[in-house]
């Protein structure tokens, strides 16, 4: 169960408790959940019954609990509980998490892409796709002006990639119904090229054209989009292959689960939905081991630079580490629709950025592939398939923001 199926069942609870009138309230137009702030207390949250005590004249943990009645038993909801002054707390059942992994490698490269879903070819936006007199150009929209050599290498790579992100969301193209006869100017290419100094137009910003020199495209992408819209860009002078950069983090993390797979595929298994067993017993090691590091560039003798460290253990780290990866995975199409609707990119960039570091977290917890003389087992699949959901999530993203998803790294 995604975020968005699980707002939708609460949206039907506090409908029908309107219709049977238990409540008088207005019904919303839709319902936040999110992941609660602390562990042990569920998969989700939602405040929907402090927001409603107001306006139905009844103190919040009597709505809630009207909420929870109606919930209780609902597919894909193990339990509801009342927590504080009215919060709902959901603990969603082992199947929710099953059926959210079968979801996503079903979907593939159309998990969270309602373009991909509908058969949809799209094609890069121009870069100044998104007019001042455009009513479609939302809060937030980067705007560009009526020139096109007059536009910054910020302006032109966040147009074509929002005219992607909003073929994704499913939003209508922005352009249609507009007579704009201009020649369209090349923009920065996608996953590549090869050569970082290849001609990308002739009203390529200068500034773009300096960026690719020094730092090729996928950095050159990254520092672009990375910011909200009203921080600075701060470009770095070379890019950076180490932890402390969060793009290859997010790269190495998908390279890291395509070498699972390969590796899976060696020992003959592969992945398959299920349960993932309990975490290991004993902590990792604070750094990974040089096995660790040839493993994740694919088996290769040679050495990743400065892998993502282990993060330290502690007692409540398993069950964190696996709700926070599934709940990162069920909301990556929630942050594409809102990195439309704000026109804001970097909405989709941190969530990637998000979902890398939990699958480092979960990874320590529930490793995939079997250790020592231990053969592949039920465990070891479900946990591989999660994995493979954890690369699908990034390499989608990563495609929206026309980065590379690298296979080695």
């Amino acid at each position: 169960m995604t975020p968005a199926e699980l707002s939708r069942t609460v949206l039907r609870s506090v409908r029908g408790a309107v219709e049977e009138q238990e409540l008088s309230v207005a019904v919303p137009a839709r319902i936040v959940v999110q992941p609660p702030p602390r562990p042990g207390c569920g998969d989700y949250a939602s405040n929907v019954a402090l927001q409603l005590a107001k306006p139905a004249g009844r103190p919040a943990r009597e709505v809630a609990e009207i909420l929870r009645k109606r919930l209780a038993g609902s597919p894909g909801i193990a339990r509801v509980e009342i927590a504080g002054p009215g919060f709902l707390n959901f603990t969603l059942g082992d199947d929710a998490q099953v059926a959210l992994v079968r979801q996503v490698l079903a979907q593939g490269a159309g998990y969270g892409d309602r373009s991909a879903a509908e058969g949809a070819a799209v094609a890069p936006a121009p870069a100044d796709s998104v007019s001042p007199a455009d009513p479609l150009a939302g809060p937030g929209a980067v705007v560009a002006p009526r020139s096109p050599a007059a536009r910054s290498a910020r302006e032109a790579v966040v147009a074509e990639v929002l005219a992607r992100i909003d073929a994704a969301a499913g939003v209508p193209d922005r352009r249609q119904d507009r007579a704009d006869t201009r020649p369209a100017p090349a923009t920065l290419p996608p996953n590549g090229p090869a050569d970082p100094l290849a001609p990308v137009g002739p009203h390529a910003p200068a500034d773009l054209l300096d960026l690719l020199r020094r730092l090729g495209s996928d950095e050159a992408r990254w520092v672009l989009l990375r910011p909200a819209a009203h921080d600075p860009v701060r470009a770095p002078e070379r890019p950076v292959q180490r932890e402390s950069n969060p793009r290859f983090r997010v790269q190495y993390a998908h390279a890291r689960v395509r070498a699972l797979l390969r590796n899976a595929g060696e020992l003959g298994f592969s992945g398959e939905p299920g349960d993932v067993g309990p975490p290991v017993t004993e902590g990792f090691p604070e750094v990974p081991d040089e096995a660790s590091r040839r493993s994740a560039s694919g088996g290769g003798g040679s050495r990743l630079p400065d892998a993502p460290a282990r993060l330290p253990r502690t007692q409540d780290a398993p069950a964190r580490a696996l709700q926070g990866f599934l709940a990162l995975l069920a909301a990556y199409p929630s942050a594409v629709e809102a990195a439309a609707r704000l026109r804001a990119p970097d909405r989709v960039v941190r969530h990637l950025e998000a979902t890398a570091d939990a699958f480092f977290r979960w990874h320590d917890e529930f490793p995939p592939l079997p250790v020592g003389e231990q053969k592949p087992s039920a465990v070891h699949r479900a946990r591989l398939a999660l994995a493979e959901a954890g690369g699908t999530v990034l390499a989608n993203g990563l495609r929206l923001l026309g980065i590379s998803a690298p296979e080695h790294l």
